[in-house]
């Protein structure tokens, strides 16, 4: 019972737009924390050389194969190995390079050119996918040169007779010369046939079911068991006279599931020819939109890229433009306006996740050459699991031992520094939540070590009151110059600090990064818990003419 109370709590709270984007705008957990993926990729120089080569021929092919394999032991990279072992059979580069007229150091320092660039942009990249849920669709994406491809989405007053003539076609209603474009949705006609009857009528929306029955779109949804049926109907030769060469049918990435556990995917008819490919593509990014808290999808385009798509947007306003890789449609956003600068934000996502699948898909078309993966490894989430409560015993351990200490030592003004303490976890969470950060168990490890240094201020504080209370001052005079007179060497310490969590952060990769950017954002939310937040309560104690032990 308390488990069907439980998962009913969870939907109805997954329903709720607040809670959905509190869920988004949370700490995100590192791959150690949360599992996942570990890849490291690296370019694949030789398919590249495989691709810009024109009419490569096998004796091509086998010189590319015994470089590639040479290269691997050797300081040499394929380019230079490739001209040589052409040059030791006499045979030129412009043979399957450049022009004729080009001699083969120009053609050499070209391609090591554009090695070099493919090798900036794609380089050995360690790639981190936390709680990535499909593994194995994530080492599709990201291995090999995807195909990625821009195309429209027919409007419905054009697919939607042609489907109609294609049903016809396949009930024998018509013959391919007399095909005329009926209007009528055929998810309306003849609603009294028996699903027998309706089979026989319209083998093709049997199979292929219109997603709104008024027409305003042609999506229609396919059983995925039916799939392989309706290519062999599409395939007939008196259906491809009545469908256009210039258009195609192709299906979502993902299925969805009726209740009744059923496959269907979701079928669009689009242009054949893509407006544009993802070669143009720089950059892509999945992120939280603030003004709606929902996810989308930021992509940026070269200049060439830039344009194309302007002239694309600018001409097909509030028609769709479905995001195809490799033959399947990822997401088809409705084109709003004209985008003139190349900046383009994709939204309609259900959740973060599908936002991160549309980046992986935009990254994977936007590389220049194939990719590698050359190490990998996975992290499951009890492993992940573990290492979150050992940090958090970590964490709670290590406070209990600082704010024991200082009641000890320093008795009430000790607690007020264990207060500040808390503020300093707090407020460390709520900068790493507000930027958008990864935690990650070194990330713990620098929270950790910032509360056993938060108190190292209370420290310089709590001694020098105690010296001027030794000396006959009155209390508040003795707090003022505490916190004044101790304020040079606290910031002198902390600074030093701070430059070495910044030189850690500038220098260093991976785990390194994450214990010095929570070092270095504990450091600055310290000083301001211990030397703001607790002056504040010594004042507020001091103006009601109470005292404070501080040992």
């Amino acid at each position: 019972v308390q488990d069907m109370i439980a998962s009913k709590k969870d939907s109805i709270l997954s329903n709720n737009p607040d809670y959905r984007t509190a869920r988004e705008k949370r700490i995100k957990l590192g791959l150690d924390l949360q599992g996942g993926m570990y890849l490291v990729m690296e370019v694949n120089t030789a398919k590249l050389l495989e691709k810009l080569a024109k009419d490569p021929d096998q004796q091509y092919l086998d010189i590319l194969k015994k470089a590639e394999a040479e290269s691997k032991d050797s300081e040499e990279n394929v380019v230079g190995i490739l001209a040589r072992m052409m040059k030791e059979k006499g045979i030129r580069m412009s043979r399957y390079f450049g022009s004729i007229r080009e001699d083969d150091a120009r053609i050499v320092a070209r391609l090591q050119e554009q090695d070099s660039q493919t090798f900036d942009i794609v380089g050995r990249n360690v790639i981190e996918l936390p709680g990535i849920s499909r593994e194995e669709e994530a080492r599709r994406l990201l291995q090999g040169r995807a195909l990625l491809e821009f195309k429209l989405v027919k409007d419905a007053s054009f697919a939607i007779p042609i489907m109609n003539r294609i049903d016809e076609v396949l009930a024998g209603k018509v013959t391919d010369s007399t095909a005329t474009a009926k209007t009528d949705k055929a998810t309306n006609k003849n609603q009294k046939l028996t699903d027998e009857q309706f089979a026989k009528e319209h083998p093709f929306f049997t199979i292929a079911r219109l997603i709104d029955p008024q027409g305003r779109v042609a999506d229609a949804y396919v059983k995925d068991i039916d799939r392989a049926k309706l290519s062999g109907l599409l395939a007939r030769e008196e259906v491809k006279k009545v469908l256009p060469d210039n258009v195609e049918f192709l299906y979502d990435n993902q299925s969805i599931t009726d209740p009744n556990g059923e496959k269907f995917y979701r079928m669009y008819m689009v242009n054949k020819e893509a407006e544009l490919t993802g070669g143009v593509i720089t950059d892509a990014r999945a992120e939280i939109d603030q003004t709606t808290g929902s996810p989308e999808v930021t992509m940026q385009m070269n200049g060439d890229g830039a344009r194309e798509w302007s002239r694309i947007t600018g001409a097909n306003i509030d028609k769709r433009c479905a995001v195809v890789l490799d033959g399947k449609v990822y997401t088809a956003p409705t084109i709003i306006n004209k985008i003139p600068t190349g900046s383009s934000r994709i939204t309609g996502s259900a959740n973060m996740d599908e936002a991160k699948l549309l980046e992986i898909v935009l990254k994977a078309g936007a590389l220049p050459a194939p990719v590698d993966i050359i190490a990998e490894s996975a992290v499951g989430p009890s492993l992940g699991q573990d290492s979150i409560s050992q940090g958090f015993n970590s964490g709670w351990i290590g406070y209990l031992v600082v704010a024991l200490f200082m009641i000890f030592y320093y008795k009430t003004a000790g607690s007020f520094a264990d207060l500040g303490v808390i503020m300093t976890v707090l407020l460390t969470f709520g900068v790493l939540s507000a930027f958008h950060a990864t935690l990650t168990l070194p990330g713990i490890a620098g929270i950790v070590l910032s509360m056993g240094m938060a108190v190292d201020a209370n420290v310089l504080i709590y001694e020098r009151i105690r010296e001027e209370l030794a000396s006959g001052k009155t209390f508040k005079a003795a707090v003022d110059a505490g916190f004044k007179v101790s304020l040079s060497a606290i910031f002198d310490s902390n600074i030093v600090t701070l430059l070495t969590g910044i030189i850690l952060y500038q220098f260093g990769s991976g785990p390194v990064q994450g214990f010095a950017l929570t070092l270095m954002i504990g450091i600055v939310t310290s000083l301001f818990s211990q030397l703001v937040l607790v002056r504040v309560i010594f004042d507020y104690i001091n103006s009601k003419g109470y005292k404070i032990n501080v040992g």
